[in-house]
């Protein structure tokens, strides 16, 4: 039990490291943090998946919460609003395409079924917002980008839940109502939105007299929960519900919260202190939760990698095209639409969804499962070693060539791409 605090008390110390060295070298804290699960559990043994029971699938969750709250108190609303358009372009068509071509390649490379491999393009479908998130906060991008990824991570995380849903349906009752489906899909962001809305003004609310106890400062984390779980057993989207949340506790007076006297008098805003302390939260949870993914992960066939890695490739490469096209106005430069064209990995969605077809019998379930696993892992690193080689003269003339952006925008070619634009 010693040793187990003592590498708990380590682990914190050496992320604050990572995160350091992250600014100098660009290699990004998320890699190590997997790579150091990978070694602690798959290769050496020492602990497992299993270790945590359900607790770990717990934890990845609050993680995934509230990493998404933080990202939504970051964002501007009127950016927000501005960016819309591009965003729903972005997560449709990745998702679309993403899920096209996982389907082809498990149809014809793996051998699937066609409902089979097409669960595992949906479930491959999403970026994860647990990755996406900390990686682009640490780039430091302008604010219409960050806000185009932090929305696409969420928006389409609900869309490939809800698909692989649509399918499993399909395939236990032999039908699916495309009415019923479009209503599910809308009703789950719509009305979790404007859940997240709603709580968020009545946190504001209150939060001048909850602050009058003692010891209340993570209470808001605590809102947050509720929210969530409320928001979930009620049939919608729970991540979208915390994003929302966390947009209007700090856009309030972009809401026009502020113009209406009765509401007006007793919202008391969040305070330096209060997102200092989230962005600690979500500094702690994020260390733990990809070593805890890392540990997660399985390894198995080498054909499996291999496909899952051809898999990794090709949906990159049409991100990149697809960035080309939804990121053609001026208003992104390069290292803007280069950045988004970097951040497709996947994550906690994607590795819990992996577990349903094997649940509920589909054919090659299994199979199913560890390529996703593998894809995680793969779809991760490439997104990091993306990032590091990104200031690199010759990548970035390549980026400028494929994305039509001009290279002069970018500077002399020594400007970091972690640097704040």
């Amino acid at each position: 039990m010693s040793i187990t605090i003592f590498a708990i008390g380590l682990t914190v110390f050496f992320a604050h490291f990572l995160s350091l060295q992250f600014r100098k070298t660009n290699i990004p804290d998320v890699l190590v943090l997997v790579v150091m699960g990978i070694v602690i559990g798959p290769i050496l043994g020492i602990v497992s998946q299993d270790d945590f029971g359900r607790v770990g699938s717990l934890f990845a969750t609050i993680a995934l919460v509230v990493i998404l709250f933080e990202g939504g108190t970051t964002l501007d609303m009127k950016i927000l609003s501005k960016s819309l358009g591009t965003t729903s372009k972005l997560a449709l068509g990745s998702l679309v395409l993403t899920a096209i071509i996982v389907t082809l390649v498990g149809v014809y490379l793996l051998e699937l079924p066609i409902i089979s491999a097409s669960l595992l393009g949906l479930i491959l479908g999403s970026t994860s917002p647990a990755v996406v998130i900390p990686i682009v906060n640490s780039l430091g991008l302008s604010e219409k980008p960050s806000t185009v990824l932090v929305l696409e991570s969420a928006l389409s995380d609900v869309l490939s839940i809800i698909g692989v849903f649509a399918l499993l349906q399909i395939f236990l009752h032999g039908e699916v109502e495309p009415g019923r489906l479009v209503g599910e899909v809308l009703s789950a962001m719509v009305f979790a939105a404007a859940i997240g809305v709603m709580g968020g003004v009545g946190w504001l609310l209150v939060l001048g007299k909850v602050r009058d106890f003692p010891n209340t400062i993570s209470s808001t984390l605590a809102y947050v929960f509720i929210v969530y779980g409320l928001t979930e057993l009620l049939g919608f989207s729970g991540p979208i519900a915390a994003l929302a949340l966390g947009v209007t506790l700090t856009n309030f007076e972009k809401l026009g919260l502020n113009r209406i006297p009765s509401i007006d008098r007793n919202l008391v805003p969040l305070n330096e202190i209060d997102l200092a302390f989230y962005r600690e939260a979500v500094f702690l949870l994020k260390t733990y939760f990809f070593i805890y993914l890392g540990i997660s992960i399985q390894f198995t066939d080498m054909n499996l990698a291999i496909v899952a890695v051809s898999m990794v490739f090709l949906v990159y490469a049409m991100r990149l095209f697809l960035t080309r096209f939804v990121c053609s106005d001026p208003v992104f430069s390069l290292r803007d639409a280069s950045v988004i064209s970097m951040m497709g990995p996947k994550g906690l969605a994607s590795a819990v969804l992996a577990t349903l077809p094997l649940k509920y019998g589909v054919p090659g379930g299994e199979m199913i499962r560890d390529v996703t696993y593998m894809v995680v892992l793969i779809s991760i690193t490439l997104t990091a070693l993306l990032v590091i080689a990104y200031p690199r003269g010759i990548t970035r003339r390549l980026y400028a060539k494929t994305l039509k952006k001009p290279l002069m925008s970018e500077g002399t070619g020594s400007e970091p791409v972690t640097g704040d634009k």
